[in-house]
């Protein structure tokens, strides 16, 4: 449990505080679909988080192209990395909380959305991209500790780990729910600090200059 809950970047500009009053908007309809199903609310929440380091990924790979250079830190890969963690959150979560027809269609229709949304705001503001990432992950470790909690509570059933879980974060063969929640609230940190970290290099100017 190395993660650090408590970490919040205070916004220092108009960029940031644009960011973080998407993230608190998107949190409201949210809040009050899911309710605590955290389980659910991982399903639907994952398949959105997975898309931003794709897209990310995706237009510094093509600049790296045109430019003909490196793209400087390697930010491409790790981008691409992220969006392949994310997407293991979702298929490890399918297993434990089974999504409903009406789930499938919510993702179908919020991730066309957000997709083309974040494509564009990318393109424009790199800057405000990432950060908006960074305040989404801090939503995220705060869900996941509320989803630790509720086991804790034992208000949901700690159930075996799934085998999928098992093998990608090398967990105990006898692991549980419980770890699997700890192994994603800490990828989920980690996320958090290397976009407010990308966010902090970049100089608000569009990804394609």
């Amino acid at each position: 449990m190395s993660a650090d809950l408590h970490v919040h970047r205070a916004p220092s500009d108009f960029s940031d505080r644009f960011a973080l009053f998407i993230v608190k908007a998107l949190r409201i309809p949210i809040d009050l679909f899911f309710a605590k199903r955290y389980g659910n609310r991982a399903v639907v929440l994952e398949t959105i988080a997975a898309v931003p380091g794709m897209v990310g990924g995706a237009l510094r790979h093509l600049r790296s192209l045109r430019r003909m250079d490196s793209d400087g830190d390697d930010w491409i890969s790790t981008l691409l990395d992220e969006a392949q963690n994310e997407r293991m959150h979702l298929l490890t979560f399918i297993h434990i909380a089974r999504p409903t027809s009406f789930e499938r269609f919510v993702v179908i229709l919020a991730q066309g959305v957000f997709y083309n949304a974040y494509f564009l705001l990318y393109l424009l503001a790199p800057k405000t991209a990432h950060r908006f990432v960074g305040y989404l992950e801090e939503e995220a470790v705060i869900s996941y500790t509320r989803y630790l909690e509720q086991i804790d509570r034992k208000e949901i059933e700690n159930v075996p780990a799934p085998r999928i879980a098992i093998d990608y974060w090398r967990l105990a063969p006898n692991a549980r729910l419980r770890e699997v929640v700890i192994a994603v609230r800490e990828d989920e940190a980690k996320h958090r600090d290397v976009n407010h970290g990308f966010a902090d290099k970049l100089k608000p100017e569009t990804a394609s200059s």
